[in-house]
């Protein structure tokens, strides 16, 4: 084997890189996800690219080597140096989409499996405890009961039908948790939307909620580039989503119902409601099964609240045509949040592509 081989940094700005990465992935049977924003690409002595590993967040995908050199040790180079550029950059906490017969390639490299769907999927990350420390510290803020709700909200923004949910969960259980999506490919920034929810139901006593975690499996970072339809990529994403959130996050506060509200209008949510009513009580999976409670969305005038109906009329009316449908909070928010200016963003100089040291 050559062991000559130079590994690069390639950034979105180089564009020609990017496009070689493209059409190396391409011959590989993958595409290219569009929110990785770097890779990590091996040259041969002939500047040849043999090998590519991207970055996205924490997300490590659009792995792939040359066939002809796979099985000599270059897939361990490739992903230590993948690795370190993410350790480089502060992202300690790294996870890994792939497919199920790469399994022993990535856990000989340190990654351990969390959950897999049939021979499509399966998602690992570069530590054997951390799921089981992040659980025992929901454990913590259990509360005893013989109901127990939990809630996943993204909120974007959080509307009167938000606050009829949680308040119908509440309404009926003994203790409800409710988990804020993390991700920040949202509208509204992960911390506004963490905090008009607060305030939005900061009237209910029996709630706790618990900011979000990589464990509850994001829409915008979930790997298209293996998958080759929407349909098979919808169903791996809810599958490993609603399995850790059975097996580990639910036990761990004694969570035994699930609420969502009804989705008249947007057909992947609605789907999403219909894999959750599977995956949370199938036999396939080894956790106690869990309530699916589907509550009926509330509605303004013979339509149902939604943020993406709330987001529509900002975007055409401005706040003033929002006010009946959201809290008071969230109202204010919005009109300081529409007041403010909004700038271009600066632009990037282009590095030029040099080797990483070591």
């Amino acid at each position: 084997m050559n062991d000559n081989f130079i590994f690069c940094c390639v950034l979105k700005s180089e564009i020609t890189r990017w496009q070689q990465i493209a059409d190396f992935l391409h011959d590989n049977d993958l595409n290219i996800d569009s929110d990785i924003e770097q890779f990590i690409v091996a040259l041969d002595d002939q500047q040849r690219l043999v090998a590519c590993g991207g970055i996205a967040g924490r997300v490590l995908k659009c792995i792939a080597i040359e066939p002809a050199l796979r099985g000599q040790g270059l897939a361990l180079k490739l992903m230590t140096t993948l690795i370190n550029q993410a350790f480089n950059q502060h992202r300690y906490e790294l996870f890994l989409f792939t497919k199920p017969e790469n399994e022993t390639l990535f856990t000989e490299c340190g990654f351990h499996l969390l959950a897999r769907v049939d021979n499509q999927v399966i998602l690992l990350e570069n530590s054997a405890t951390r799921l089981q420390r992040y659980c025992q510290r929901l454990a913590q803020k259990r509360v005893a009961g013989a109901k127990i709700g939990g809630i996943v909200m993204n909120a974007n923004p959080f509307t009167l039908g938000h606050r009829y949910l949680v308040q119908q969960a509440c309404q009926e259980c003994d203790w409800v948790h409710l988990f804020v999506v993390q991700e920040n490919a949202s509208e509204f920034p992960y911390e506004d939307r963490l905090a008009l929810i607060e305030a939005g139901v900061a009237d209910l006593k029996n709630l706790s909620i618990h900011p979000g975690s990589d464990y509850m499996i994001s829409r915008a970072t979930f790997p298209s580039y293996f998958l080759k339809s929407q349909k098979i990529i919808n169903h791996c994403h809810m599958a490993l989503d609603l399995q850790l959130f059975r097996k580990e996050i639910a036990p761990a506060l004694g969570i035994n119902r699930r609420y969502v509200g009804t989705e008249p209008m947007c057909a992947v949510t609605a789907q999403y409601n219909k894999e959750m009513a599977y995956w949370l009580t199938t036999s396939e999976v080894d956790a106690p099964a869990i309530e699916l409670h589907e509550i009926e969305r509330q509605q303004l005038a013979a339509q149902p609240i939604s943020a993406c109906r709330v987001r529509d009329l900002l975007a055409k009316k401005g706040p003033e045509a929002v006010k009946a449908l959201v809290p008071e909070s969230t109202y204010r928010y919005l009109w300081q949040h529409f007041s403010l200016s909004k700038t271009s963003s600066p632009k990037i100089q282009t590095p030029q592509l040099q080797p990483l040291a070591g």
